[in-house]
């Protein structure tokens, strides 16, 4: 065709492209999710003790928040939030057992489901923890485990059902337990089933049986791989994992799906590590690699995986219109059910050993203060993102409405009722970010500006921080401003009772 014949049909098809995404396509999205990694856990934001020169290099080329937030203090709230765009308050979203169906119902707006919608082939691999399997209907884990991820949005999973702290210790490849052996059938749940199946040792019988390292506290049920867990599995002897070799799975299983994807198309993975969440099983090449006992190992091995999938990318070609984000579920937590050796006890104290995953923030896993939420956010797309440092206020609960006005999507009344469109900030172009935000613990807080407001039962013990004169939210200045405290109550009790949600509200 003639130049001067082609140039209508050519504009016509660059006119065809959604306008936020014309400038570089559609970049490829890789969401590397840490669990329990706190925001002092890197090297760039204070950490010493627990190198980590891959994320560093990443920072480095990302824009990095500095107040960049998951939305809950604890693991299945933030995961759900994430991939809904609705607080997991809204549906009284806790830290789910073994055996938990599926939270997110399957004709619910999701992260990924956006993606789909935009041409993506999408991807999960790591942990899930948000429940598998309808509800009141018992898992059948030797058939089809379903629904999860794949009717959520997701192409292929490739899964750690729970945590790897709790039961089953097997991985889920789409709907089916990997490597299982239906001679020795795998069952979950306190009552042992009437067939023959491997027997775990209890560890609340058989403490011994905990050879890798003891409990300290609720994870003593089945012991596996010399581990107490939370909960009781029955069989599945040949599908167990290796705790060890866990974070090289889900590398190798990445890396396989980035280089087997089809390339015609764009590509989003979400890779949801286990790493640093306890039972801490670095592999051996790692240990001794941290100042700080296996959990730091466990942050060195973590930041290896890290490397390795940005090196995937650029042997793949993709890296420079690829948006790489890494992120946290949660702040960091020390013993959280294991004697591994992070806290180091005295005679008179526990204490850890010289490094504050939280950096210079108040609290951590399961606390309402900001080292509760406040994570590591980086975002790296070279083809379109300077890198730098952002004080911008953002959440990941917002992933899904800015993801969706990259790609001119309109979200549906009734859908992510509280995500909103943040992607200027991402992109570097607004370093405002939200003009307020929810975090959830026990209780609830507003951030908005400097203030942060922490709700409690009665309002005289309600608290009030103002972040930039107190980033460790040590003084209590609700008495010194009332007026402040007040209206910040009244407005997060309008946000929880919201049937709209904070987009009805904005």
């Amino acid at each position: 065709m003639p130049m001067k014949a082609a140039l209508p049909h050519l504009l016509a098809a660059l006119l065809a492209l959604p306008a936020a995404v014309t400038a570089a396509d559609k970049p490829n999205v890789v969401l590397i999710y840490g669990d329990d990694v706190g925001w002092g856990d890197i090297g760039v934001q204070g950490s010493v003790k627990n190198p980590t020169p891959h994320l560093d290099k990443l920072a480095g080329q990302s824009l990095r928040f500095t107040d960049g937030h998951c939305t809950a203090a604890t693991c299945t709230p933030s995961r759900f939030s994430m991939l809904t765009g609705i607080h997991g308050f809204r549906h009284n979203i806790r830290i789910l057992a073994p055996n938990a169906p599926l939270t997110i119902p399957i004709d619910a707006l999701t992260l990924p489901d956006v993606f789909k919608k935009a041409g993506y082939q999408t991807a999960i691999v790591g942990k899930w923890h948000l429940g598998l399997g309808k509800k009141g209907e018992p898992v059948d884990w030797n058939g089809e485990v379903k629904p999860g991820p794949l009717e959520l949005g997701f192409d292929h999973s490739f899964l750690l059902p729970s945590t790897n702290d709790r039961v089953p210790c097997v991985y889920l490849l789409n709907h089916r337990v990997l490597n299982l052996d239906p001679a020795d059938p795998l069952f979950v749940g306190a009552k042992k089933p009437d067939v023959d199946c491997t027997v775990y040792p209890d560890g609340r019988k058989n403490p011994e049986a905990m050879t890798y390292y003891r409990n300290t506290h609720g994870h003593n049920h089945s012991v596996i791989n010399g581990i107490g867990r939370i909960g009781t599995q029955w069989g599945g002897k040949s599908a167990l994992w290796d705790d060890e070799t866990m974070t090289d799975t889900f590398v190798e299983k990445s890396k396989e799906w980035i280089e087997n994807r089809d390339k015609e198309k764009p590509f989003f993975l979400f890779y949801s590590a286990q790493d640093i969440h306890v039972p801490r099983a670095p592999h051996p090449r790692f240990h001794g690699k941290s100042q700080t006992g296996f959990r730091g190992d466990a942050m060195v091995h973590f930041d290896w995986a890290v490397g390795e999938l940005m090196e995937v990318l650029e042997e793949q070609g993709v890296a420079d219109n690829t948006i790489v984000i890494f992120s946290s579920d949660n702040g960091p937590v020390y013993d959280d059910g294991y004697d591994d050796g992070t806290v180091v006890k005295t005679s008179t104290q526990e204490v850890d050993q010289g490094h504050d995953g939280s950096g210079p923030y108040r609290g951590g896993k399961y606390q309402i203060y900001e080292g509760g939420t406040r994570v590591p956010f980086l975002v790296r797309w070279p083809a379109r993102i300077e890198p730098g440092v952002s004080e911008a206020l953002v959440s990941q609960i917002d992933f899904l409405a800015s993801f969706a006005s990259l790609f001119e999507q309109e979200i549906p009344e009734g859908e992510a009722i509280d995500s909103r469109n943040t992607l200027p900030a991402f992109l570097g172009d607004d370093d405002k970010g939200l003009p307020y935000m929810v975090e959830e613990a026990k209780t609830l807080a507003l951030r908005e500006g400097p203030w942060k407001f922490i709700l409690a039962g009665k309002p005289e013990k309600d608290e009030l921080y103002h972040l930039t004169e107190d980033i460790g939210e040590t003084t209590n200045v609700a008495a010194k401003h009332p007026d402040r405290a007040t209206a910040m109550r009244k407005k997060l009790i309008a946000i929880r009772e919201a049937k709209g949600g904070i987009r009805s509200l904005d």
